[in-house]
């Protein structure tokens, strides 16, 4: 059987090495105290070398959109910072930032999703989604490269959380493992529309809750439980949880 490869799309191995090589760039400690050179000129040719399969599918020239992503990078780096900054002032069992940098999944799902996301806003296809795929299949987390999200965000844990596409995601917001930000429905005609939740400033998201629906807004300052199920807006100020009924009782020697 022949394969034909289709000449107009990069390399999906050449993109996930071009997002790891990025994430030493930015913070040389991602690497763990392996010894990387990596430099800017290098990662400028690779990513061009990325686009220029995709030119007739881009915005821009490659070397456009190539000048305005390393332009854009150290905005970038400064929402990084404030991410692992308020991770390792608010998780007790942090002990400073660089251990957030080299361990905590959760930080590098959001590195990449930032990274990932100024390449999605600048219109280049493909690359960003990769980017954000290969995070998940590292760390568990799903987070769409088109979402938008403030810093300093936070997630603890992380696996199994998702974020889809169109979901807003305000500052000092906390996500636990297993919560999802998705849409009410799966419908190819609702592609141009907003799907998923709005989740203004400083909310807490405990393990395994769900979250549905573009109309869907989880007021600033709100705690929601853990397993919760929400499909409709709540105000500020809100704490939802589930009140479980547990029976407790003593075994006797005969159940045992």
């Amino acid at each position: 059987m022949r394969i034909i490869l289709n000449q107009g799309l990069p390399s999906k191995k050449g993109i996930a090495t071009f997002s790891g090589k990025l994430a030493i760039f930015l913070f040389p400690v991602a690497g763990g105290g392996i010894c990387c050179q990596v430099s800017g000129q290098s990662l400028r040719h690779q990513l061009l070398r990325l686009l220029k399969p995709m030119r007739e599918r881009l915005p821009d020239s490659p070397g456009s959109i190539v000048k305005a992503f390393f332009e854009s990078l150290p905005e970038i780096k400064r929402q990084l910072e404030s991410d692992a900054n308020s991770i390792a002032e608010n998780d007790p069992a942090a002990t400073c930032t660089d251990e957030v940098i080299m361990t905590y999944p959760g930080f590098y799902a959001i590195l990449v999703y930032r990274l990932a996301n100024r390449l999605a806003l600048s219109g280049v296809p493909l690359i960003p989604r990769v980017m954000t795929e290969h995070a998940h299949s590292l760390t568990g987390i799903d987070i769409h490269p088109k979402a938008t999200i403030d810093s300093p965000f936070f997630i603890d844990h992380g696996t199994g959380i998702v974020i889809g596409e169109t979901a807003v995601i305000g500052s000092r917001v906390k996500l636990y493992q297993g919560v999802t930000i998705g849409a009410l429905s799966v419908s190819k005609e609702m592609a141009c529309t907003k799907r998923h939740p709005t989740i203004e400033d400083n909310v807490i998201i405990y393990a395994g809750s769900t979250i549905l629906g573009g109309d869907t807004v989880i007021g600033h300052d709100s705690i929601i439980g853990g397993n919760v199920w929400l499909t409709k807006s709540i105000p500020p100020f809100s704490l939802v949880y589930h009140e479980n009924i547990m029976k407790v009782r003593e075994l006797d020697n005969n159940s045992l």
